[in-house]
């Protein structure tokens, strides 16, 4: 079911690359790539810039359970908490595993942290702060998101063109991956999921946001004038879907201070559910 951009609503204009949108205390925040800001926005279209961070592209946000943010710092092969002061430290060194840097993070419902990135791999850091590696061989792994029951991790392998699945132990660990969709020609960045069980997914180069179901029928695809770097379900209802997009032109281009991206929303058919948690 194609939905064309007419049907699409603007919330936000003159970003440079919005990633990691995360819907948390009444409004949508996010890492506005190029401007080194942490933004949060509510559905008015007001925004304030919330964090300022000493790290450049990438950077990536989530939440402990005691409300703690969470930052990954890409290149730096850092993970870093906002303390009560707005300072930020470092919760957990992943330079042990990668120096490759690292991007996507979500945190489930027992407070276990998932890492991507690096030589696609993924880490797991648990509540003492320490990070192993529990995922490899992922084909540019890129969003990330949990189901409600904490029991399987799926994340986009964008190069991959697929949805890959793991399931999480009670130690946190990964176990029994499998394709939970192939997507054809899709080429999945940022993802959420819904109550329904399906998934929702960014397209940079095909310039869409597009719900799958597990088996990789698409249920929805909404083009967009540029490419979807990510996607999150949130408001009142948690139906209101947010998209991050922005004119792509190539990796050597990310920091030269063009402001094309933008915060598009859409009414979704069914709410979000499952981690990042949406409140």
């Amino acid at each position: 079911m194609p939905t064309t951009q007419s049907e699409v609503q603007t919330l936000l204009t003159g970003l440079g690359f919005g990633e990691s949108p995360r819907w948390h205390q009444g409004r949508l925040w996010f890492s506005n790539w190029g401007a080194q800001e942490i933004v949060a926005a509510d559905l008015n279209g007001n925004s304030q810039v919330v964090v300022r961070v000493p790290t450049t592209i990438p950077f990536c946000i989530d939440w402990l359970p005691d409300g703690s943010l969470l930052v990954v710092s890409g290149r730096e092969g850092l993970l870093l908490r906002r303390e009560s002061d707005g300072s930020l430290v470092t919760h957990a060194d992943l330079t042990r595993l990668s120096t490759q840097g690292w991007n996507e993070i979500v945190v489930d419902g027992r407070g276990n942290i998932y890492v991507a990135g690096g030589p696609g791999i993924i880490a797991l850091v648990t509540s003492d702060g320490i990070a192993r590696q529990v995922g490899d061989g992922i084909a540019f792994p890129n969003g990330m998101a949990i189901t409600a029951d904490n029991k399987t991790l799926i994340i986009a392998e964008s190069h991959g063109k697929k949805l890959t699945a793991f399931d999480i132990s009670a130690d946190g660990a990964l176990s029994n991956r499998h394709v939970w969709a192939e997507l054809g020609d899709g080429c999945p960045d940022g993802i959420c999921i819904d109550a329904e069980g399906a998934v929702w997914y960014g397209d940079v180069p095909n310039k869409r946001c597009v719900r799958v179901r597990e088996g990789g029928e698409v249920l929805q695809t909404i083009n967009l004038d540029r490419g979807c770097f990510a996607c999150m379900l949130g408001g009142a209802d948690k139906t209101t879907l947010f998209m991050m997009a922005a004119v792509w032109r190539g990796f050597e281009h990310m920091n030269d201070g063009a402001r094309t991206g933008q915060v598009y929303t859409i009414e979704a058919p069914a709410p979000g559910v499952g981690w990042p948690r949406m409140e």
